[in-house]
Parts: C-alpha cells; structure tokens; sequence
C-alpha cells in the first residue's frame, strides 16, 4: 500500500557519498517509489556536476548540501561526517515541515545516519536501512587493521540494524551480516540487487579509434584507487607487453576517484602509459562506446574480506553489454557474472594477465561467454527484475 489516510506514503532518502541523480541505485529505487505512488524527497551533497541546492527531477524533490574536499585521513573524515550529519538534520528537517515524510531510507557509507534515522523515530517516523557497503570491512581494506576505528564501524553498524525497521542488502552475503551480525529479524532483511536498467546500457557500434590501431581492446568502467586493483591490472598490462610480447592489446580505463593521477604515474613508471587510455570520470555515452568497443572486460577488484562479500554494478554492465569477463575468483563476483567470467587466482596479477589473453585469443569462447552474461541480466538481474523486492519490502515496513 502506498496511501495512508488518504495521502500518498512520503520517503525520505539520505545519502551521503554521492549526489543525486548521480548515484544509480538511489536513483532506481527512488524513481521506481515514485512510480508506485510514494512522495520522494532526496538529501544528498553536491558533486559531480550537480551543485543546485534544491531541485525537482521527474517528480522527485532532491535537496543538496556542500561538503568538505573528498575525505582522506581521519580529520578528513571526522569533517566530512560531521558537516554532512549537520546538514542531514537541518534539511530534513526543512523536508519535514514543508513536504513531510513517513519514513527515512538511508543509504550508507557512513553507517552514522542511523544518528538523524533513531531521531526521527521519537516522532513516529519508521527507518530502514539500504546497505550499500560493509564499513567494518571497507576500513580494513582501505587501512590494513582493526583498531579503535574499526570498532567504531562496528558499532555504528550495530546500531544502525539494531534501530532499522527494515533493511535491503545487494546481495545474500549482506543479507547474512544484517542477520547474524546485526541481529535482525530473518524476516525483515530483503536483497534488492543493483541490477542495470537496461534501457540506458545501449549496445552500440564499435568505435575503433579507441583502440589506438591495435588488433584488441580491454575496458574497464569504476573508481581509480588501489582498492580497485587498477596497480595490479598495470602490472598485468606490463607482464602482457613486456613478457609475452603482445603489442596489439590497448587497455580503455573510464573513471575517475582521488587516485587517477597517481595511477597514471605509476602507468608511466611501468612504462605502459602508450597501452593505457585514462578517460577519467565522462558522460555515459563516451562510456557506452569504450564498453561497446571493447573485445572483454575486466574487473581487477582485490580479493580481500569486503570485496569478497561485495556485488560490483561493473559486472553486470559488462554483462549487460555482452562482454566476457576476466576477475580475480571472488564469491559475489562469481555469483553475478557465472559463466560470463573467467576467474584468475586471488590477486595473481600473471594469472589475470595470461587469462586476459588467453580469452582475447579464442573468439567463439568469447562469444559463448557474453551471450550468456547478456541473457542472465536479461533473464535475472536487471533492475525489473528487483522492482518487486523493493516495493514488497515497503509493504513489509508500513505492515510493521
């Protein structure tokens, strides 16, 4: 049900990394809500070419606020957290006296909004929990230890199950962290995956200028950074050229993140700059044409603890666009992409290399395997199929 005593039911989304319409789950799961007859409002920081601090897009009211310089290090980040806590208050706030709001959906990273969330539950307002991230695991990976800080996570992850509603998970693996580390209800934790809508993942001609005269090329769509993997895919790029002496492979890398510039450095150091586009962060359709002239793509996530448990969107973009895949062996990964994917051993960058050309040289392979990935999403990941997930666990939550 989407009315209550005559009224539409009202959503409030907090997000704090990304803007919106930006960030593509938000924006999937706000516009379907809309759709099904909900009143959505947005809190989100500015960024990304969206710097207007209150819009209406497509019936959704969206209300932005500055933030500190994207955060590195712990007072880059105890700024950023509380500039944009402060900011989370007083907007919504303004959303609740001037268009109101039954519940607050919180996206994290942080796991801190559960601050503004167990507030508005004093005035009767329910909270639910989209999980997009293991923080616990995501300091981890990001620093290399579990100290006082990671114990924070902890705690604030705990808190945010212990006075969520209802939660989401992108997939089984966060579903079993909100149950059993959570400790929430079997029966109140619903996975929505990120699934690709597909009508914006056009498939198109090639554009051959991109592979910069060579026989192949390999693309790459997400965030430049270590945590990615991109310093191990140069490495492979280097042992590709320099050790099996293949000159006719040219490497597409779409994205952007604090790392680019160091990551383009470290190509040069390599001596592989020459065999390596950086487009940094560009519209969806320069995107569109990297991906659809790409032979295969590749994901170099590094196989650790939060990866692991982790669905990249990339994957199914890949797969959505027919293109076979090489990734380390990683559980979601694995789960996502099947027999769309060859797997390399857990961060052996030579394995990842050798299966990048292995896969390069065997066409039909090739073909087999993104026909496959194409008719899965098809069939059972692309974001319709996640619609009814959505909308049944807001049944759920209004039942409560």
């Amino acid at each position: 049900m989407t009315v209550s005593a005559g009224r539409a039911r009202r959503v409030l989304i907090i997000v704090e990394n990304l803007p919106s319409p930006f960030d593509r789950r938000v924006w999937q799961e706000a516009t379907t809500l809309h759709e099904a007859g909900y009143e959505v409002s947005i809190i989100c920081p500015t960024g990304k070419g969206y710097e207007k601090k209150h819009e209406v897009i497509d019936g959704i009211h969206i209300y932005r606020h500055n933030l500190p310089v994207e955060a590195e290090g712990g007072i880059g980040y105890l700024a950023e957290y509380t500039v944009a806590l402060f900011w989370e208050f007083v907007l919504a706030w303004r959303v609740l006296l001037t268009r109101g709001f039954d519940v607050i959906h919180a996206c994290n990273p942080p796991d801190n909004i559960f601050l503004v969330g167990g507030f508005f539950k004093l005035f009767g307002k329910k909270f639910l929990f989209d999980h997009h991230d293991i923080n616990p695991e995501l300091y981890e990976a990001k620093f290399g230890r579990r100290d006082f800080f990671y114990k924070v996570m902890l705690f604030w992850e705990r808190w945010t199950f212990k006075l969520a509603d209802v939660s989401i998970a992108t997939n089984e693996s966060y579903r079993k962290i909100a149950i059993e580390r959570g400790g929430m209800a079997k029966d109140r934790v619903f996975v929505v995956r990120s699934g690709p809508k597909l009508d914006r993942l056009q498939i198109l001609p090639p554009v051959d200028a991109l592979k910069k005269g060579r026989k192949y090329l390999v693309g790459y769509v997400g965030v430049m950074g270590k945590q990615e993997g991109i310093d191990y895919l140069l490495r492979s790029v280097r042992y590709i050229v320099s050790e099996l002496g293949r000159k006719d492979i040219q490497f597409g890398l779409v994205g952007g993140g604090t790392s680019l510039e160091e990551m383009k450095a470290y190509a040069r150091e390599l001596g592989v700059e020459d065999y390596v586009t950086f487009t940094g962060r560009v519209p969806d359709q320069e995107m569109l044409e990297m991906l659809n002239t790409a032979d295969i793509c590749v994901n170099p996530d590094v196989a650790n603890e939060m990866n692991d448990k982790s669905t990249m969107n990339k994957i199914m973009e890949y797969m959505a666009l027919g293109k076979p895949i090489v990734q380390f062996d990683l559980a979601e990964g694995r789960f996502s992409a099947q027999r769309s994917s060859l797997y390399a051993a857990k961060n052996d960058e030579r394995d990842l290399a050798n299966k990048l050309v292995d896969l390069l040289d065997d066409q039909a392979l090739r073909q087999e395997m993104g026909e496959f990935g194409r008719k899965r999403v098809v069939e059972a990941l692309a974001w319709s199929h996640e619609v009814p997930k959505l909308l049944n666990a807001y049944q759920v939550l209004f039942e409560r």
